[in-house]
């Protein structure tokens, strides 16, 4: 069971209603695409197979920590995160539940009050079915709009915890989006680290507390040219996917077709990809039962943890992504023993930003994470090598 978080958040009830409107427009605004609302379908983007690859792998396993997605404008960073919602498999939740609770876990905190009432009403609750969440956290939302709001004064007159929901709330069992994340304000990220770490977001004021779960995958896009990300937030994410722009002649103008196919008629372009997607959808599906059973050989084991080691990875979150997207690589392909190969596909993403930073180093992270690991390769083999 998660622990609350060590900082309740302070609601902050002096907060414009200006603010929360141009917070709520500016939400609805980054959420659609085009005139018609409609989004991208995930498997038309062309190109830029890492950072659709650490998507995927954190929707197989969310215990992977998020994705951070750097890299130039206009590369399809913010289109290909709004567009994953499409091919999520859709979730469970007590009907009307603000928080996306499972009715298991409504029912069990209603037994745990006094009310009666409130008791005989969670035991009548049914499911629903809905989309997976993904939530916008636009860069100008305030810290009650994120956290949500305590209405005081119903408390204080009816003895009611009124609570308005924010995005954590809304976030939950879903994911949390921030665009331009490496401009995000210093007190959100001291908000975010907080629940990121425990998995609960808790409101206090005037003395009142309200808590509710939010586990969510962050997910955070930028331009590295803009400003560097603070490395306490950086290290919250799991894996960091590098984009640039495509030089491939070929993938550029086939990005053009396709964009101008979906603005001229989107309906007809996104059925024309619909069987993709459901295929997709499908695949992932079959990937989160599985992943549960894959094993990670001992040998292979050892190989993360030198790599790791090798690399002067400070604490040990490194082995722990590097071994579940592994395996969530794994269970994408449909095996359940962890090779090589899914080691090689997500040991650069999983450990690139997690490097000491040495201004006289010229090499990228990423060809450094490479280069160690084919060294450790090559002196395994040497070691097995007939002599």
């Amino acid at each position: 069971m998660s622990k609350p978080a060590k900082k309740a958040h302070t609601d902050n009830h002096t907060s414009s209603k200006k603010d929360k409107n141009e917070s709520e427009l500016a939400h609805k605004a980054s959420s659609v695409s085009g005139k018609t609302g409609k989004v991208f379908p995930f498997t038309a983007i062309v190109g830029q197979d890492e950072m659709k690859l650490c998507l995927l792998l954190n929707v197989i396993d969310p215990r992977i920590g998020g994705v951070l997605v750097m890299g130039h404008r206009g590369t399809g960073k913010s289109t290909t995160v709004r567009a994953l919602a499409d091919v999520l498999p859709m979730i469970e939740r007590a009907e009307g539940d603000v928080f996306n609770r499972t009715v298991e876990e409504v029912m069990q905190e209603k037994a745990q009050q006094a009310d009666t009432k409130a008791s005989r009403a969670a035991r009548k609750l049914h499911a629903e079915k809905i989309p997976v969440p993904v939530v916008d956290l636009p860069l100008g939302a305030t810290e009650d709009r994120v956290c949500g709001t305590i209405d005081i004064e119903k408390a204080l007159t009816k003895g009611e915890k009124a609570f308005e929901a924010g995005l954590l709330a809304r976030a939950n069992r879903g994911f949390l989006y921030i665009d331009e994340v490496n401009l995000l304000d210093d007190h959100l990220v001291d908000v975010l680290l907080d629940v990121a770490a425990s998995g609960v977001n808790v409101v206090e004021r005037e003395g009142i507390s309200i808590k509710h779960p939010a586990r969510f995958v962050l997910v955070g896009s930028g331009n590295p040219e803009e400003g560097e990300l603070r490395p306490q937030l950086l290290d919250r994410f799991g894996l960091h996917a590098r984009i640039t722009t495509i030089t491939n002649l070929a993938q550029r103008v086939e990005i053009v077709k396709r964009r101008r196919a979906f603005d001229a008629n989107p309906d007809e372009f996104l059925e024309t990809w619909k069987p993709e997607q459901q295929a997709l959808q499908a695949r992932i599906v079959q990937a989160q039962k599985l992943v549960s059973k894959v094993e990670l050989p001992d040998d292979l084991l050892m190989l993360i943890a030198e790599l790791c080691m090798n690399l002067g990875i400070d604490g040990h979150r490194g082995e722990l992504t590097v071994s579940r997207a592994a395996s969530a690589h794994a269970a994408f392909f449909g095996r359940t023993t962890v090779t090589l190969d899914d080691i090689k596909a997500v040991a650069v993403p999983a450990l690139r930003h997690r490097l000491r930073r040495d201004p006289l180093e010229t090499m990228d992270a990423g060809e450094k994470v490479e280069r160690e690991l084919q060294k450790i390769l090559s002196s395994m083999n040497e070691s097995v090598s007939p002599v």
